[in-house]
């Protein structure tokens, strides 16, 4: 009698107990979400404000690069340095979430400068400059002239390549490489493939697909880490050598270089649905996620294998680029690779928006996120803002809110 009295409150008990772990989940869920749509508003009401010092730092007709705190000065760059676009790209994001007219205006301003670079054709990094930023303007406005830049950028960066070893070469020959394939080139056939799926010319995607191949088959080591640098001969299309002309040794993971190629083959897989691409970028996510240094708030040294780790250089704007992928990489994965891809996103977001790496209103030059390191072994850009960390940042923060708010 006694047992079946103790099971009869049991049965009571257990429901009332599964009500209240339901609802406490519920609550957890509820506030967490609360929580990152706040953080996120937060930031775009800070990159709105932040980007109106900025935009009075930089002269009319050339586009800002990083922030000289000695010189308490704006460095900038004219329309042809690779990073031009992310600029006004960046505008473009603070004025899809904000709608802050003042911010268009700017925008407007130095896409107008920026236009004449669809014709170029002396590097790989069109994507960059115009896809970055003529894309989004499309994207947001419907001005088929912003199409139209879009197109003949496509066409000029399909001049550089070089049907003998099916890639995109990225840098001119020099004193230091014959014919130099890059991992960055990954993050520049967005816009090939783009244009191709939007009424361009269809040679375009096939370029992309044989760089991609090319990179997936010559670029990565058997732990799923990507050498910087290919340099291959043009005229019997033999591979030279693979080097890391920023990392810190040519067996090192340099980590920028790493989020490139987890960013660019998950793009990939979005415009071909071929499975080895997405593949590739889940290999290349646990390598990033599970890495030994990787540091626990999720934003990396310069370089995976660099001398001195702890006591060296962050580099802000790998974990920007890398979160970002992550978020795009979690909607083509299972359910708990999903939850693995976005909880590592978040705390990387979480981490540059806190005061150790995003600056304060009206400090840094204008620029968001502080941290960044360019190429530390040629001296350039070390521990300081870049435009393209500001970039990825305002990306992470977009998708997170499309896809998981």
């Amino acid at each position: 009698m006694k047992l079946k009295k103790n099971m009869n409150k049991l049965l009571l008990i257990t429901p009332i107990l599964f009500l209240c772990c339901t609802f406490s989940f519920a609550q957890k869920k509820t506030s967490k979400i609360q929580n990152m749509s706040a953080l996120v508003d937060q930031q775009f009401k800070f990159a709105s404000a932040q980007y109106k010092v900025l935009s009075k730092n930089v002269p009319e007709g050339v586009m800002p690069v990083t922030y000289n705190a000695q010189k308490d000065k704006v460095e900038t760059s004219d329309t042809k340095w690779w990073c031009s676009g992310f600029y006004p790209g960046t505008l473009l994001y603070i004025y899809e979430y904000t709608k802050d007219p003042a911010i268009m205006i700017e925008a407007k301003s130095r896409l107008a400068i920026l236009k004449k670079e669809k014709h170029h054709t002396g590097n790989h990094d069109l994507g960059f400059m115009m896809f970055c930023s003529f894309g989004n303007a499309y994207r947001l406005t419907g001005d088929a002239d912003h199409k139209a830049t879009v197109d003949t950028a496509a066409q000029s960066l399909s001049t550089r390549y070089r049907p003998i070893i099916k890639s995109i070469q990225s840098w001119d020959s020099s004193k230091n490489f014959t014919c130099p394939v890059i991992i960055d080139n990954m993050m520049n056939l967005e816009l090939l493939c783009w244009v191709s799926a939007n009424g361009g010319d269809k040679k375009f995607y096939e370029i992309a697909i044989n760089h991609a191949n090319s990179t997936l088959k010559n670029h990565f080591r058997k732990d799923y880490s990507s050498y910087h640098v290919l340099d291959y001969d043009l005229n019997t299309g033999d591979l030279l050598r693979k080097v890391n002309w920023q990392g810190a040794s040519d067996s090192s993971a340099w980590s920028r270089g790493q989020s490139w190629g987890l960013y660019g083959f998950t793009m990939m897989y979005r415009f071909t649905k071929d499975k080895q691409y997405l593949d590739q970028a889940q290999h290349i996510a646990k390598y990033l996620i599970k890495h030994p240094n990787m540091p626990s708030d999720m934003v990396p040294y310069w370089d995976f294998n660099a001398p001195g780790i702890p006591n060296t250089y962050r580099d802000a704007s790998a974990a920007a680029i890398m979160a970002s992928a992550l978020l795009e990489l979690g909607q083509y994965s299972d359910k708990t690779l999903q939850k693995q891809y976005v909880n590592t996103a978040e705390k990387m977001i979480r981490s540059l928006a806190s005061p150790k790496y995003r600056a304060r209103l009206g400090e840094n030059g204008g620029f968001l996120l502080m941290h960044n390191t360019g190429a530390l072994p040629q001296k350039s850009e070390v521990d300081v803002p870049l435009t393209y960390a500001d970039y990825y940042f305002l990306e992470a923060l977009l998708r997170y809110k499309k896809w998981y708010l």
